[in-house]
């Protein structure tokens, strides 16, 4: 029998009839439905559930994420090694990434089942805390890195440097490096650029500038950015898709480079990222 993996967000109020419903309809088509097995018990059906080692070893037609994109993301991120391509439904408000509201789900499904779709390549980032030298941290990122102070700290001074030159030196709330997939997220409301998802770019956003020096600069993703920070505040941060958070201290150097690691999105015939953003700007 085929296999889909679902991963699902068991704070959803619908989710746990939905993946019942779901794990009925794929019976009949004949497909195994597979949850990892922490997420499989917290819906109530840990029969369905593997853990991270057996899923390793297992080949998906696809995985199906039950959320929003903050699942999305989570998710993508999680599952990468399994390199199967992501079918995003949306349980919440409009999103970027996911591709199918619950009622076009097993219209959906079944176009999979066929082949009947398009994929969306999306690019990572990879981002590392260095601290004399050494690699404190290590992380990946599909919408953001940002480094910025925190709640109750004043102005930080970040040192900037694009494959080694100098840029400049940020007096400012923080500096957030986007993908494009992430340039219509924390990018966007600091006053940043849309980018098309398909652009091989990152785009570098300061939040709240004390300068004249405010814009973005957009950048070849295969530039290697280095921030210093230059703050005498404790509660300086780094974080990864708003979910992941590491602290700073006074010289330490957050370094941002491209990833090797892509997610591949499930789409229909015809999708397109601006009937996304059109309907988005509707609802804003």
């Amino acid at each position: 029998m085929a296999n889909i993996l679902v991963w699902p967000n068991p704070e959803k109020d619908q989710v746990r009839g939905l993946v019942l419903r779901m794990n009925q309809w794929m019976a009949a088509q004949g497909v195994d439905l597979i949850m990892p097995y922490e997420l499989a018990d917290a819906v109530g059906m840990p029969s369905n559930g593997r853990y991270a080692e057996d899923l390793n070893q297992m080949e998906f037609v696809c995985t199906v994420v039950l959320g929003g994109d903050g699942t999305l993301l989570r998710a993508a991120k999680e599952l990468a090694p399994l390199n199967t391509p992501i079918l995003g439904v949306n349980l919440g408000h409009l999103g970027f990434l996911t591709e199918v509201e619950v009622p076009e789900l097993y219209a959906a499904l079944t176009a999979v089942l066929r082949g009947e779709y398009a994929l969306d390549q999306r690019y990572l980032l990879a981002a590392q805390v260095v601290r004399d030298n050494q690699v404190l941290a290590q992380f990946e990122a599909m919408n953001d890195v940002v480094v910025a102070k925190g709640p109750f700290a004043r102005l930080i001074n970040l040192e900037t440097f694009v494959d080694s030159a100098y840029v400049a030196t940020y007096p400012a709330d923080g500096l957030i490096i986007a993908t494009p997939t992430g340039s219509t997220a924390y990018s966007l409301s600091a006053g940043g650029p849309i980018l098309a998802p398909d652009l091989d770019v990152m785009v570098l956003t300061p939040i709240c500038p004390h300068s004249f020096f405010d814009r973005s600069i957009v950048l070849d993703r295969h530039q290697e950015v280095r921030i210093r920070i230059r703050s005498i505040h404790r509660d300086t941060l780094v974080t990864i898709d708003g979910q992941e958070v590491h602290p700073l201290e006074d010289g330490d150097e957050v370094v941002v480079m491209a990833s090797p690691t892509t997610i591949r999105l499930i789409r229909r015939p015809g999708w397109s990222f601006f009937h996304v953003l059109r309907g988005w700007r509707k609802g804003h």
